[in-house]
């Protein structure tokens, strides 16, 4: 139950995350609808690459599939205002999407017996994956490797996940949460992780 829902949840909120992307950088429909199932799928693709689940099952999650495609479509023929209030949401569709993939990842590497570090890397790697792919088509640096600790959210759901201190639908419900509240504060907020420019 906990896994269906957040994949539900992640997959929507990346997938308009997307769409608001492209639709931003005048792509076209084809285009909306390809950079939003990049970021839908992307960091799920390259997870299960790196813990050894097979890549092809994305095609057997019709329902995921269906309901990216008909979120990018509502976000796609809204009226301009409500499309300009959805760009105003974007950094909350991004928070969204991160926690429900990050603790997802986590426990998909969690249930496979892997180590520490590899439910980590399955965490962050599910968690900004597809937001990465999306920056990259859309012409932009990752945002996420730059100017935030985006990531961090990811690897503090990976720590808790592996450490076994979440149990159960509602503990995890609780981690999503907190994890979306602390990527909107560290927004509000502009925390950032030390840089050093050569």
């Amino acid at each position: 139950m906990t896994w269906d829902l957040l994949n539900i949840i992640g997959t929507i909120a990346f997938a308009i995350s997307g769409a608001l992307v492209a639709m931003e950088e005048d792509y076209d429909i084809l285009g909306v609808f390809i950079l939003g199932l990049v970021t839908a799928f992307g960091g799920g693709i390259i997870r299960n690459v790196l813990i050894g689940l097979p890549v092809d099952t994305i095609w057997e999650q019709g329902l995921l599939l269906k309901s990216a495609l008909a979120a990018m479509g509502i976000v796609f023929f809204m009226p301009e205002n409500l499309i300009q209030y959805s760009k105003r949401s974007l950094h909350f569709f991004d928070a969204i999407g991160l926690s429900a993939f990050a603790i997802q990842g986590a426990i998909a590497a969690s249930s496979m017996g892997h180590p520490m570090s590899a439910i980590i890397v399955a965490a962050i790697l599910t968690g900004i994956g597809g937001g990465i792919i999306r920056d990259i088509l859309a012409g932009r640096k990752p945002v996420v490797l730059r100017e935030e600790i985006y990531a961090v959210w990811a690897l503090l759901g990976g720590l808790i996940v592996g450490l076994n201190i979440v149990n159960g639908t509602i503990e995890y419900m609780i981690l999503f949460i907190c994890l979306v509240v602390f990527r909107m504060l560290s927004l509000k907020f502009n925390w950032k992780l030390p840089h050093r420019a050569l």
